[in-house]
């Protein structure tokens, strides 16, 4: 494939949002219809959606996944000297969300293959302190849950699962995001489909429903008040303000409704990498991602570990001299700095190894086929 002058030399980023559909439109009708704050129609909309997909009794949409998650924190009664399992190799919102109300992280190592929560070391973890398990499903490939169910269960443990990467996955044909008493979602601009800022908490026991809508209402029953519950609102449990806004919600249909567009394209590039570098992966001592035939993935991001450190720098720093950006990925959180001041610090060495040796490469829906081309070729060339 020839590529045009233009298409040879301009920079490839990692990630574009890309707004295909009726976005625009959406958000225009929620502008005209003068309600922009939360729980709008465009909301409840997208709230059906995300239940029909996963499953779920109910979906409350949030400002992030971060948002989401610190709703399941007070959700769950989180307290100063509760323990939380969480992996090493994640983002910090999947912990902090939990310190913040004063637990102490306990962090788990993660698989070499799938670079999920490794389930055989998880159960050595749990104390009497337990109070959550929080599980991250690494690029959209879903963790062993039927072992870290069946763990959870047997201890009374509640489940989460910071599903982030990971809304259109499945595992052995059961949505992610069905198995944790709660999941949480991103559509963060980095994320399949995007509002630019978005999240959403998924209630998985219809159970939770009610206290969820009053800590999301800044700890007022004002949802059973519209729904004409109650004559009048007032405070009555602890909260914030957890809320997205029905104009970001009206761009997140959109999204939902071109999902099969996206997705696909998602797809054929995935495969497209794996293909095409296979050989040369094998040739180099790369490694490519793992997805087990039992999982089903949403193509989130295509990944690999190179050698070492040094090997990955320097291909980092040979595709950007190419005009592209490849990046690495999570630190292990439990060798940060904050791990320290908490004495949370522990021995995740599986986790150490992947965070110095990923990179992501160049996805989203909106990469060309030349673009592609590009990064291929350039991969490729690394020596």
């Amino acid at each position: 494939m020839s590529l045009s002058a233009n298409e040879s030399t301009l920079p490839i980023p990692f990630n574009r949002a890309v707004f295909a559909g009726r976005e625009f439109e959406y958000m225009r009708i929620a502008l005209e219809r003068g309600h922009v704050s939360g729980d709008g129609p465009f909301s409840l909309a997208v709230g059906e959606r995300l239940c029909s997909e996963v499953g779920s009794s109910r979906a409350l949409l949030t400002p992030s996944c971060t948002a989401a998650l610190e709703m399941t924190a007070l959700l769950l009664d989180i307290h100063e000297g509760d323990e939380v399992i969480v992996p090493a190799f994640t983002f910090v919102s999947s912990v902090n969300a939990f310190v913040l109300r004063g637990a102490q992280p306990v962090f788990a190592d993660i698989r070499p293959d799938t670079l999920n929560l490794d389930e055989a070391r998880l159960e050595s973890l749990i104390t009497s302190r337990t109070r959550a398990i929080i599980v991250v499903h690494y690029a959209g490939v879903a963790c062993e849950m039927d072992a870290i169910s069946a763990i959870a269960a047997r201890h009374g443990i509640p489940l989460i699962e910071d599903n982030a990467h990971g809304l259109m996955g499945a595992y052995r044909g059961r949505p992610l995001g069905s198995f944790g008493r709660f999941s949480t979602l991103s559509f963060h601009e980095t994320k399949n489909l995007t509002c630019g800022e978005g999240g959403a908490l998924l209630i998985n026991d219809p159970a939770d429903t009610e206290r969820a809508e009053i800590v999301r209402e800044k700890g007022t029953d004002r949802s059973r008040f519209f729904r004409g519950q109650v004559d009048k609102y007032g405070w009555v449990d602890i909260g914030s303000s957890f809320l997205l806004s029905d104009l970001l919600a009206a761009c997140l249909l959109a999204q939902l409704e071109n999902v099969q567009t996206i997705q696909g394209r998602r797809e054929e590039i995935w495969l497209q990498y794996h293909q095409e570098l296979s050989e040369w992966a094998a040739r180099s001592g790369v490694r490519g991602p793992v997805v087990p035939a039992h999982c089903r993935q949403p193509f989130h991001m295509y990944y690999m570990l190179l050698p070492d450190l040094r090997t990955r720098q320097r291909l980092i720093d040979h595709l950007k001299a190419a005009g592209i950006l490849a990046v690495f990925h999570y630190l292990p959180l439990n060798r940060s700095r904050m791990a320290e001041r908490l004495k949370a610090t522990s021995e995740c060495p599986v986790a150490e190894n992947a965070s110095d040796r990923l990179l992501r490469l160049p996805l989203s829906s909106g990469l060309s086929q030349a673009g592609q081309r590009r990064v291929i070729d350039a991969v490729l060339s690394f020596r």
